[in-house]
């Protein structure tokens, strides 16, 4: 049995024994009691409000693209050498560390950092467990090709993008996934593209290749086969002294600055009819490497021609927009020679036949201001010219 006295709170009296308090007891009385019930609340409410806040956090991440389980295998398989944020489980950072070699890396990893680090070969292996990799940055390691085993690549049939700037690749890796859209291998050895080694890759949109040691013979039409989607290719910085062969129609960027191109073959971009943007920037190219129509390409948007041997203004199609020809020998330039149209047809009103260019370098040649009248009246677009 309940004892009544006990069950009186705070009043030191039994039932028996009434006590009539003042109004200001009253009231203190039930704000105690609204204090001891808000405090019994919140204590209860303490491990509920910590386990939504935890949900609330994970959840996000959970709900899109992982299930729980995966959620939590992923971050208890995290390498020692590496960082996997709990709020993008997916990520696996293991960027300047001084790695020699890949750790094991985590089962539903898609991207991977790796680079900064020294590295010198990749093995099947060591990327065998990250078969749902999109992503792999392997830039600035010392990754031979002798140290690349075969399907060390091939085994990530969902990689999208691959990265392998500054590295000592001898050779275009092969055998790579036929997922590949992006592929970077700027400043290493590569003297070699092997033939095929582009076949089935019909999703590659963009090729680096710069800064490395490509001669004619490298590039052509065999080593060039199957990129059948391009879009940009960066061959800047190589050993070429020709235009290169084999291109796909579907190229939109092409890139050969700091080559030894002499010429441009007659009728060299009508295999490329989507080529926009044009970079022959810091080659060796004449005026008498360049046929007087070689430019008339309605697609090119942008054309650079600077820091070459130029010694005057080539025809350029009306729909052209920038040109850059900076750092050349020419010593003049006038309308009815580099207008594109007939420059009494140009008038006021903004048509498809009014040219397009809006801006023009001319600096480091030997013209001096100011531009004569009939360029300006040509070019009623020009927004800006560097004289």
């Amino acid at each position: 049995m309940v004892n009544e006295k006990s069950s009186c709170t705070n009043t030191g009296r039994s039932k028996e024994e009434p006590h009539h308090s003042s109004p200001t007891e009253r009231g203190n009385s039930l704000r105690r009691e609204r204090q001891e019930g808000t405090y019994r609340a919140q204590g209860k409410m303490a491990p509920l409000l910590s386990l939504l806040c935890i949900l609330y956090l994970v959840s996000p991440v959970v709900g899109q693209d992982m299930i729980y389980e995966e959620y939590v295998a992923q971050i208890q398989a995290c390498p020692k050498e590496c960082r996997c944020p709990p709020n993008f489980p997916r990520a696996v950072y293991c960027d300047n560390k001084g790695l020699k070699s890949i750790p094991k890396i985590p089962p539903y990893t898609w991207y991977l950092y790796l680079q900064n680090n020294l590295i010198e070969a990749l093995s099947a292996d060591s990327l065998r467990n990250a078969t749902q990799l999109r992503w792999l940055n392997l830039n600035r390691n010392n990754i031979t090709s002798d140290g690349m085993e075969k399907d060390a690549l091939n085994v990530m049939s969902n990689l999208v993008h691959l990265y392998m700037d500054d590295n000592l690749l001898s050779t275009v890796p092969s055998p790579l996934p036929a997922s590949l859209e992006h592929l970077r291998l700027s400043r290493n050895r590569i003297s070699k593209i092997p033939a095929g080694v582009f076949n089935g890759l019909d999703k590659l949109h963009l090729l680096d290749l710069q800064g490395n040691k490509l001669m004619d013979d490298a590039v052509t039409e065999v080593s060039l086969k199957g990129l059948n989607s391009l879009v940009q290719i960066n061959l800047a910085k190589n050993q070429l002294s020709r235009m290169p062969l084999g291109l796909p129609p579907s190229t939109t960027q092409l890139f050969l600055d700091g080559n030894n191109i002499e010429k441009i073959p007659a009728g060299y971009f009508k295999g490329l009819p989507k080529v926009a943007f044009l970079r022959l920037n810091h080659n060796k190219l004449g005026s008498s490497g360049i046929p007087k129509n070689v430019f008339n390409v309605s697609s090119i948007l942008d054309l650079q021609l600077a820091h070459n041997q130029l010694t005057e203004v080539p025809l350029i199609p009306s729909g052209l927009e920038h040109l850059h020809l900076n750092h050349n020998k020419i010593t003049s330039v006038s309308g009815s020679n580099v207008c594109p149209v007939d420059v009494g047809d140009v008038d006021d009103s903004v048509n498809d036949s009014v040219p397009r260019l809006r801006y023009l370098r001319l600096d480091g040649n030997a013209i001096k201001p100011p531009i004569p009248r009939d360029v300006i009246l040509c070019f009623r677009l020009l927004r800006s010219i560097v004289i």
